[in-house]
């Protein structure tokens, strides 16, 4: 297994026992491709939860842009709601994993189709 494997794991393991879901694994595999080289870095790979300017990037580049939302409270009320399921206290809430949360909650999987 390679690098990009054993991350998609580790998101798969939190995705279980952190956030109380079964991951459909060809997705989480998808929109962790889709996250780019960001994953290997290690402060790109996480979401930082108590920065508003985080939380507006995740707005704006993948809600908006990636998923074709159309811009709105409920788009930050989403954003709030994966991140209270993921834990506010967790320390490394995983970029890829937020994003599949938000990809399930929106019904948008066929982006990645």
């Amino acid at each position: 297994m390679g690098k990009r494997d054993d991350l998609i794991e580790k998101y798969a393991d939190d995705l279980r026992n952190k956030c109380g879901m079964q991951p459909d694994m060809d997705l989480l595999t998808k929109v962790t491709i889709g996250c780019g080289p960001a994953i290997y870095n290690d402060d790109a790979s996480t979401v930082a939860a108590t920065q508003e300017s985080e939380l507006e990037t995740v707005k704006d580049n993948y809600l908006v842009k990636k998923l074709g939302l159309s811009d709105g409270p409920e788009l930050m009320d989403a954003i709030n709601k994966v991140l209270d399921t993921y834990g506010r206290s967790e320390r490394n809430k995983y970029r890829a994993v937020v994003y599949y949360m938000l990809c399930k909650h929106f019904g948008k999987e066929a982006i990645y189709g």
